[in-house]
């Protein structure tokens, strides 16, 4: 096989150096709020100018799968996910850190991370050719679909219930209609000139989970709780290990979501995360503890974002055409380094591919490695006093907010929604489902208008979106999460009811 005739290349010289740097880099800078993926492959493209090809695209590809597992620490610790793709970390990972169990929700992060990251290296290698060609099939109504099965799950993300969560989730499609129109232009819902560029992603999420914690770091503070809000508690590494490893259906579940969400173009690890979150809760035999601290959540969500990373490499090593934002900047670092994707990209580059290849495989166990390292210094962070924490994380944000596109209106987009979502969390409402929906929100509708644009040249809407193997596959899975959401909904209020009347009795 050529990748074990060029694994030596990748840890040799230079390439291990940029190697280990790389992860470590990568770990710390997804651990900030703020840093996304995509914002740290672009800012360290300037560095492999003077690079060979080689050690330039294992910079970048290391980088990128070390800040998707970084993101989780910031989730963990602090409730603010370091990038969308950790958004459902925060469901589980959060609350097993305030209940006494930071450690090892880091622990099981960083695991599932290197164990997901290594199927979806393998995806990448084995079946790069094959699953290009399945990419090509997904079309506007194809995308459409996914759209619309990640708007399914929407109900069961982290608000007080289903009907509160449709309520925040509809709230966050219609902020992602502010702006224009994608494909006429017309201006929509911009009653202030801060809004005329609509609502990013990035401000968004940092202001839906950074500021309402923010505010509740302060609210503690004033009424003198300002001491830890929980402690990093002992626990091995190799019992973490363990437990990981015997949760084989969960591990399962998230890396193969993960890889086959990254292999469609645009979707990215936000959708793979809470797409793997949603089915391990649905196959789950106490669906009633997620959101409460069950390692499952964690371990499925994290599990799916790494596995993503590979997977959303296949169409842009095959094709050009990316399957996520990040993939989407990688492959501008790969054009300036004069390698173009293609077929022949294997053949006539092979040494500086498979050593890539090779490289984004290490870095995958090097990412748990070193997580878990991080791991146990996490606990220097929760000793920080909770005004010093708020401060520090509220600089971060507008820093993190403003950094995007060095734009004034953005902090204050950013600090709107985040006082906005503080009173509504008072009331039962997540920040999980309103980021959903702005997720979710222009890729339905900008694939959906597509559609329409293209149906009437082909045999009309109808058949074009209802139609097709694939659309009838995704259709079917949107009924059968809808429904399967609906039972699991009337099943847990059973079980509540019964509990009730148990203890009612019992006195």
């Amino acid at each position: 096989m050529e990748l074990l005739t060029y694994l030596p290349e990748v840890f040799s010289g230079v390439n291990l150096v940029i190697l280990i740097l790389g992860t470590v880099v990568g770990l710390l800078l997804g651990a900030m709020p703020g840093v996304s993926p995509t914002m740290a492959v672009a800012l360290l493209i300037p560095f492999t100018f003077q690079m060979d090809a080689t050690s330039g695209l294992i910079l970048l590809g290391v980088i990128y799968a070390s800040t998707v597992a970084g993101g989780a620490v910031s989730a963990i610790l602090v409730n603010i996910p370091g990038a969308p793709a950790n958004i459902a970390t925060i469901l589980d990972g959060h609350p097993m850190a305030k209940s006494g169990r930071a450690t090892e929700a880091l622990h099981y992060c960083f695991i599932s991370s290197g164990i997901g990251g290594v199927l979806g290296v393998l995806v990448l290698i084995f079946f790069t050719p094959p699953l290009a060609e399945l990419a090509l099939r997904f079309g506007p109504s194809e995308l459409f679909w996914v759209a619309i099965l990640g708007v399914t799950v929407i109900g069961s993300l982290g608000s007080a219930s289903v009907l509160k969560g449709l309520i925040a989730g509809a709230f966050g499609i219609w902020i992602s209609l502010i702006g224009f129109n994608p494909i006429l232009g017309t201006e929509r819902f911009v009653f202030t000139s801060h809004l005329q560029g609509g609502v990013s992603i990035v401000p968004a999420l940092i202001g839906l989970f950074a500021i309402p914690q923010v505010l509740y770091m302060v609210e503690s503070a004033w009424r003198g709780q300002s001491g830890e809000e929980f402690r990093m508690e002992s626990r091995s590494i190799w019992r973490s290990v363990r437990y990981n490893l015997s949760r084989v259906r969960t591990l399962t579940l998230g890396s193969v979501v993960g890889a086959i969400v990254g292999l469609i173009p645009g979707a990215g690890g936000q959708i793979a995360g809470l797409l793997a979150y949603d089915q391990s809760k649905k196959f789950s035999k106490n669906p009633e503890n997620y959101g409460k601290g069950e390692a499952d959540g964690v371990i499925s969500s994290e599990s799916a974002n790494n596995a993503m990373v590979g997977s959303s490499l296949v169409p842009m090593l095959s094709l050009g055409i990316p399957g996520s934002p990040t993939a989407a900047v990688l492959l501008g670092g790969l054009l300036i380094q004069g390698l173009f994707p293609g077929p022949d990209l294997f053949s006539q580059h092979g040494q500086v591919v498979w050593t890539f290849l090779g490289a984004l495989l290490a870095a995958q166990i090097l990412l748990m490695v070193f997580g878990l390292y991080i791991s146990s210094l996490s606990r220097y962070v929760i000793r920080i006093p909770r005004q010093y924490m708020a401060g520090a994380v509220a600089v971060l944000a507008i820093f993190g907010t403003y950094s995007v596109q060095h734009s004034y209106s953005d902090v204050l987009v950013m600090l709107v929604l985040g006082t906005g979502m503080y009173f509504a969390m008072r009331y039962g409402f997540g920040p999980g489902p309103v980021v959903l929906g702005i997720i979710l929100g222009p890729i339905a509708e900008e694939n959906l208008l597509q559609g329409l644009i293209i149906a009437p040249a082909l045999d009309g809407p109808v058949p074009y979106f209802f139609t097709g193997t694939i659309n009838i596959v995704l259709i079917s899975l949107c009924l059968v999460s809808v429904g399967y959401s609906i039972y699991s909904e009337l099943k847990i209020r059973s079980r509540r009811r019964a509990a009730q009347s148990a203890e009612a009795s019992g006195k």
